[in-house]
Parts: structure tokens; sequence; C-alpha cells
């Protein structure tokens, strides 16, 4: 029985000590940090959309380019065709 009333003395001892707690300086930095990384993710989505948009817009150049090319030599051909049916 003397066992058992020190072990609930010396738990009621270390849960009411505030050595554990982090405090208001705890709380505060945890808080900053916290503000820092929403801030550096928030950044970072910003980023590689702007990137995934530029190679989608670099894409579509090139495939409205290749069109383009493809048209001409397609009205080379029938102006081609033309003349030799003259």
């Amino acid at each position: 029985m003397k066992h058992l009333s020190l072990a609930i003395t010396a738990a009621e001892e270390s849960t009411n000590s505030t050595a554990a707690s982090p405090g208001i300086t705890g709380w505060v930095f945890t808080f900053v940090l916290a503000i820092a990384a929403a801030f550096l993710i928030y950044d970072m989505v910003r980023r590689i959309r702007k990137v995934r948009y530029r190679e989608e817009v670099i894409q579509e150049i090139s495939e409205e380019e290749a069109a383009l090319e493809e048209a001409r030599e397609l009205e080379r051909e029938r102006r081609e065709r033309e003349n030799k049916n003259k």
C-alpha cells in the first residue's frame, strides 16, 4: 500500500509540473513555423503551376506551327498539280 501511495504521489507531482510545458515562446515559435510552412507551400504550388502552364503553351505553339507547315506543304502540292495540269 505504501508503494502505491508513493507512485500516485509521484504521478501527481509529474503532471502538475510546468517544466514539460512549452510556454508562450514554444507556442509562438510553432505558430510562426506553421505560417512559414503554409507560405512556402503556397509559393511552391504557384511556381509549379506557372511551369506547367508554360509547357502547355509551348506545346500548343509547336502544334500550331506544325499544322501551319503542313497546310503550306499541301498548298504547294496543290499548286504543283495545277501547274502540271495546265
